[in-house]
């Protein structure tokens, strides 16, 4: 196996398939990262300016406030889950392939 240091990380990073990996993770991460700062935002702007809709009593003392509130637990759980599939599914799958190749040539030229 090929040391991190023989290995051409400028060729890497020019590698298109790399180039395309990065494009695909950076434009979902930021895609989740407004959702998730959406979703986030309008526990408090529901509060502030939906206070009628929040106070109506779901169950007991149990109000859609407070169900909103625990919500955003659940969405945060959706997020990784989805992130941790598509992860394991598209971008370790191009990662290994990249770095196979990569540790491959630079094994060659050893």
């Amino acid at each position: 196996m090929a040391s991190p240091s023989t290995i051409n990380w400028s060729a890497v990073i020019a590698d298109p398939r790399f180039q395309k990996l990065h494009r695909r993770k950076v434009t979902v991460l930021w895609g989740l990262m407004a959702i998730s700062v959406l979703y986030y935002f309008l526990l408090p702007v529901g509060a502030a300016y939906y206070q009628d809709i929040f106070k109506v009593k779901v169950w007991g003392v149990i109000n859609v406030g407070l169900l909103f509130a625990l919500s955003e637990f659940v969405v945060a759980w959706a997020i990784a889950v989805f992130y941790s599939r598509l992860a394991n599914r598209e971008f370790d799958t191009l990662a290994a392939e990249i770095a196979a190749d990569y540790t491959k040539r630079a094994g060659a030229g050893s």
